[in-house]
């Protein structure tokens, strides 16, 4: 059995968790789903980022202790998730004692290993990023990426040796090609790597809420340097040493374009000095932008995801999010752009799909949906999309997996519409169509069933199939003629009510 280990990137809790955040938190569950399905062993994390100044002022702002403050604000991204249906196996906070604890092995590791030197800094510090910026890196005094003024910062700091590594870096990135996807941010990353690394200060003495430092208790680690060990900490480095050997191999890690330095270089570096292997799949994702412009506090153009499930229903959101923007890429979300997607992909083609095929069933057949023809023009479709939306699922690529998937709900729709079986007399060439139909749309239930599982189980039940499609090993079920046929057929209400505004 395949392993298969995803992560997101784990989340400030400086704020409530907008459409950027739930764009990539349900990317990473639907490939979970998609490996669960193809009868793989899935670990899938996801989790808060809790420390450093940033939540230090935050909770002092508001006038809370720095704990009681991200007490409250993990609960919130938990609950964004759990409303958004999201699967994960393992929901880490940094204020845990199991990360403390993983956290100083690591970085002891790192410093018995020689590569952490005492030092003294001084910089341009972005509160925001929890950076050092250089001054040719900064837009009129301010960070490039918040728009918000740096501060200098000068202090003692703990430095790791990121300068030893750039040799190391592009040995490995070069017997490892597709460690980084896309392949521009792969260069993206080697531009960095050429480009000359420095020593990077990983300790502070000016704030105490973060991770103390096991060799000098006047210390805690810098918050990325907490923040990047949560990936090893949750399969048991340190601990469970077995676990972590078995699961470190199979990690994929989902990230955002603003974060590639940090997971591309420093992360795989890190990995090097502690003695263990880098993580060989890193798919870097682009930002959902509103108006063009990437989603901030700063700038109040935040989309909660809670306002768009309540208008448009849990699965209807997870399918915009997948299918809306290319892996990779900046996508502008809207209002409009989900309507839209909405009715033409969910209500005119998947509803209208099974609301007109049950319909014939129960006007023709008696209720009862027969099964499909062994040949034919729909079948030879189904197998080439069932290739096809399976390889992009493995690849990582759910806009394509579902691209091909509706490719065979609009094939399927156009053979109804040549063939008129409502017009038609009942007999074998009416249950011959009917039954590739109710095939179809059962092979769809399969293939789409990581974006959308509750809407996909809604339509298996209505085919009058027991359980859920996710009950079963898509390789196995996806074969054309596993509809047995004899089953009794519900059109239900509306699957996706077309949407007038």
């Amino acid at each position: 059995m395949a392993r298969f280990y995803v992560t997101t990137p784990i989340y400030y809790v400086n704020d409530v968790p907008h459409i950027g955040h739930a764009y990539t938190t349900v990317m990473a569950d639907a490939l979970a789903r998609w490996h669960r399905l193809r009868g793989d062993e899935v670990f899938f994390l996801t989790g808060t980022d809790e420390h450093g100044d940033k939540i230090a002022r935050a909770a002092e702002d508001r006038g809370f202790t720095p704990q009681a403050w991200v007490d409250s604000t993990a609960l919130r991204f938990a609950e964004a998730w759990g409303d958004l249906g999201v699967s994960y196996d393992d929901f880490i906070r940094t204020t845990e004692p199991r990360h403390h604890r993983a956290v100083q092995r690591f970085l002891q590791t790192i410093y018995d290993n020689g590569h952490i030197e005492l030092g003294s800094y001084r910089g341009l510090y972005c509160v925001a990023c929890e950076d050092y910026k250089k001054e040719s890196e900064l837009e009129d005094g301010n960070c490039p990426i918040h728009g918000t003024p740096v501060e200098l910062l000068e202090e003692d700091n703990y430095f790791f040796k990121l300068s030893r590594f750039g040799d190391a870096l592009l040995e490995w990135y070069e017997a490892h090609p597709d460690a980084v996807r896309p392949a521009g941010k792969r260069n993206e990353a080697l531009g960095i790597i050429k480009g000359g690394l420095e020593d990077i200060s990983i300790t502070r003495v000016s704030t105490t809420w973060g991770v103390s430092v096991p060799w000098d208790a006047a210390h805690v680690f810098y918050v990325w340097y907490d923040a990047l060990v949560n990936y090893i900490t949750a399969i048991g480095y340190g601990e469970d040493q077995e676990r972590f050997e078995a699961w470190w191999p199979a990690v994929h890690h989902l990230l955002g374009k603003d974060i590639i330095r940090f997971h591309c270089v420093w992360w795989p570096a890190m990995c090097m000095a502690a003695g263990i292997d880098p993580p060989a799949n890193l798919q870097v994702l682009g930002w959902l932008l509103v108006s063009g412009v990437k989603m901030s506090k700063s700038r109040a153009n935040q989309i909660h995801p809670g306002e768009l499930t309540k208008a448009f229903g849990v699965d209807a959101v997870r399918y915009y999010l997948l299918r809306e923007t290319p892996v990779g890429l900046d996508g502008d979300v809207s209002w409009e752009a989900l309507t839209a997607r909405y009715n033409a992909d969910l209500a005119n083609n998947l509803g209208n799909l099974l609301a007109r095929v049950a319909t014939v069933v129960g006007s023709k057949c008696g209720g009862f949906g027969p099964a499909p023809a062994p040949a034919g023009r729909l079948r030879d479709v189904a197998e080439s999309v069932v290739a096809e939306a399976s390889r992009a699922w493995d690849e990582g690529q759910p806009p394509l997996a579902l691209e091909a998937t509706w490719r065979l709900i609009r094939e399927t729709n156009a053979e109804l519409e040549a063939t008129e079986p409502w017009k038609a007399e009942p007999g074998p060439a009416v249950d011959a169509v009917l039954g590739s139909a109710l095939e179809v749309l059962r092979i769809v239930a399969l293939l789409a069933t990581p974006a959308m599982p509750e809407t996909c189980a809604r339509v298996w039940s209505r085919l009058g199939l027991a359980g859920r499609p996710d009950d079963h090993v898509v390789t196995d079920e996806a074969r054309w003629g596993r509809y047995p046929g004899g089953l009794a057929v519900d059109k239900g209400a509306p699957l996706f009510p077309r949407r007038t505004e």
